[in-house]
């Protein structure tokens, strides 16, 4: 894809890389992956600057046998290539840029900032250096919406008008404060997940009009019930988080739905099953409706063999610096 980096380096040679912050929710996972990839991968430590957080991430399985080292130390070892940025949201921004300054590689969970202008300096900063760029939305991979997407290009769906998409979460009343800084709420969240595909399909919307509503009785001011519309030349994209659902998981869906046939995930985690409608029998599909069964989405390992494939064999990476650039952008339009 355009203005998405390619680099080389010895053929056989593992990528040492290293994890910045562990207070992202997604740092677990983000670890498990890279250890689970241990052909591609070598962990070369972990940092972790709090040090109650520090201790407690020492104390848990997963952690065991890293070797623990500080922000300096990290950053300052020519050895590691590639740094996966796992803080705190409101940290995010900051620990990329000194990564990127450092010269190596970066994996930056989401949101990536809540601001364009310093992810835009960090973007261009990476292209300068010829240095990969990959942000943290965990459904880039995922079979069924990808599937989705092949259906609406191959025109077997018609005149594809509307993609629906819902990503609510059941949040403690101590996780709330650290996103009621935030106008978008849940939407800057959890909404870039979706607002990463709806991009990906259509480009860049050309209208925006977003719902960010405090409903629930929580004396704070979060965005708790968010709701955005996605205006294209001949379609909508309804995108949707709420902070408050039990059974949130199983609620998440995805739909695509056009004039001659939709694309139906809900669950979209596991995402083990499909449902397709077609007018007609096109290309793998029946007329009618029919039930598609996928294996589990696993989330991460496809996003870092992505990025293993792209250091050791020079593949470039699916996703540019030009879409990270305008994922960032509408999330902030849905975001105010």
């Amino acid at each position: 894809m355009a203005g998405a980096a390619t680099v080389s380096r010895p053929a056989g040679k593992k990528i040492r890389a290293a994890m910045l912050g562990t207070g992202h929710s997604h740092a677990g996972g983000k670890l498990k992956a890279m250890l689970d990839l241990h052909d591609y991968f070598e962990v070369a430590g972990v940092s972790e600057p709090d040090a109650a957080l520090r201790a407690q991430r020492q104390s848990a399985a997963l952690y065991q046998g890293q070797r623990w080292l500080s922000e300096e130390e990290l950053l300052g070892d020519a050895s590691v290539e590639l740094v996966v940025v796992e803080t705190a949201v409101p940290d995010l921004p900051a620990a990329g840029r000194k990564v990127i300054a450092a010269g190596k590689h970066l994996h930056l969970d989401k949101p990536p900032s809540h601001e364009l202008a310093p992810f835009r300096e960090l973007i261009e900063e990476a292209r300068r250096k010829k240095l990969l760029v990959q942000t943290g939305y965990i459904w880039r991979r995922h079979q069924g919406i990808n599937a989705a997407f092949e259906a609406a290009r191959q025109g077997w769906l018609g005149q594809v008008y509307l993609l629906r998409g819902t990503i609510n979460t059941d949040l403690e009343t101590g996780a709330r404060a650290p996103l009621a800084r935030y106008r978008g709420g849940m939407m800057f969240e959890l909404g870039g997940h979706l607002i990463d595909r709806v991009v990906e399909l259509w480009g860049r919307p050309r209208e925006v009009r977003s719902w960010l509503r405090h409903d629930t009785g929580y004396a704070d001011q979060l965005a708790d019930n968010t709701l955005v519309v996605f205006e294209y030349e001949r379609s909508l994209a309804v995108v949707s988080s709420a902070a408050r659902m039990p059974g949130h998981t199983a609620h998440r869906s995805f739909e695509l739905i056009g004039t001659d046939g939709a694309m139906v995930i809900q669950p979209i985690e596991p995402g083990t099953r499909m449902r397709v409608s077609m007018r007609e029998a096109r290309g793998p599909y029946k007329a009618g409706w029919q039930e598609i069964q996928m294996p589990e989405q696993t989330r991460y390992i496809g996003d870092f063999r992505a990025l293993a494939l792209a250091l050791v064999d020079g593949q470039p990476l699916k996703h540019s610096y030009e879409h990270e650039l305008l994922v960032q952008e509408t999330l902030l339009r849905a975001s105010s």
